[in-house]
């Protein structure tokens, strides 16, 4: 389990993290959500000991990340896939950590095997790995100690849509065999479905947090008709918002059985009609983040 308290990070006057507080519990994926520059990296790299923070803590199963013998194989970490020795082969980056961290050399197999890398991927040279190679053979590196807290920043960077279904699927078994995983992502549609609960930064603070169910819960609903604009006529009589989306037939800022009876009511065909599942998340983290944009200042995120 990861635990957050009152964390805080300031560089000079620019406070990078603001008292931030949440938890991360065993089997269960956390999606840490924001947008650039709201202090999503330094809270990790302050979780997994590279930065110091300020004032505050951070801890995995209740211990700080530098007091943790032999760490990595309580905690995988994953922060940059591009942070890997451009000359050595995968398999080679893979048997040093085995031996750094004291754990047999039939675990770079079993990583391997665990990320799709076959043997002769893992004997290329990692200069020539796409960056979904490297984000496989940075995952395959995090989970090499077998630990019980996984902790990766955008580990979907370079995946193909495949590559997402394997990494989606991988993270859902891990976590469902326990182990406690904090994503971040700016994929929100695969935080949606992989996510059991999520926490939104903006501007360094937390502006939200809880389960996916509590915080996608009365989103509204997403509606077509045969006639659309009649459709938007109608809501709009009612006193209903309606916003159109892509592909025709709008997101309603109301529940499908209100909507379903002033479409009865107004005598419109519907098409689709249905909770606003597909555009929840994306529409939660806009109006929780809007107020919180801000450029990011050089070398900090």
């Amino acid at each position: 389990m990861i635990e957050v308290k009152n964390l805080t990070k300031r560089y000079g006057d620019f406070v990078a993290v603001d008292d931030v507080s949440f938890t991360c519990k065993p089997g269960r994926v956390t999606g840490f959500l924001g947008p650039n520059g709201a202090g999503k990296s330094t809270t990790m790299r302050i979780i997994a000991g590279l930065t110091p923070a300020g004032s505050g803590s951070a801890t995995i199963n209740g211990v700080a990340y530098r007091d943790i013998p032999n760490p990595a194989t309580h905690v995988g970490v994953l922060l940059d896939a591009s942070a890997q020795h451009a000359g050595r082969t995968g398999a080679e980056i893979l048997r040093l950590s085995a031996t750094t961290l004291g754990v047999p050399a039939s675990r770079v197999d079993d990583a391997l095997a665990m990320v799709s890398l076959t043997p002769q991927e893992a004997g290329r040279r990692v200069r020539n790995y796409s960056l979904g190679m490297r984000q496989r053979l940075g995952i395959a590196n995090a989970l090499l100690g077998d630990p019980s807290v996984l902790m990766l920043d955008e580990p979907a960077n370079g995946l193909d849509p495949a590559g997402i279904h394997w990494m989606r699927t991988l993270l859902r078994g891990y976590a469902d065999r326990g182990g406690a995983v904090l994503l971040s992502s700016h994929l929100l549609h695969e935080i949606e479905i992989i996510a059991d609960d999520l926490v939104v930064i903006g501007n360094g603070r937390i502006v939200a947090e809880g389960t996916k169910e509590e915080l996608l819960a009365g989103t509204g609903s997403v509606v077509r008709a045969v006639d659309n604009n009649y459709l938007g006529q109608s809501l709009h009589a009612a006193g209903v918002a309606a916003h159109p989306v892509d592909g025709g037939g709008f997101r309603v800022e109301a529940t499908p059985d209100v909507v379903g009876r002033i479409a009865l009511d107004a005598q419109v065909h519907l098409v689709e009609l249905r909770g606003g599942d597909g555009a929840r998340l994306e529409e939660m983290f806009l109006q929780l983040t809007q107020q919180n944009q801000r450029e990011q200042p050089q070398g900090v995120q």
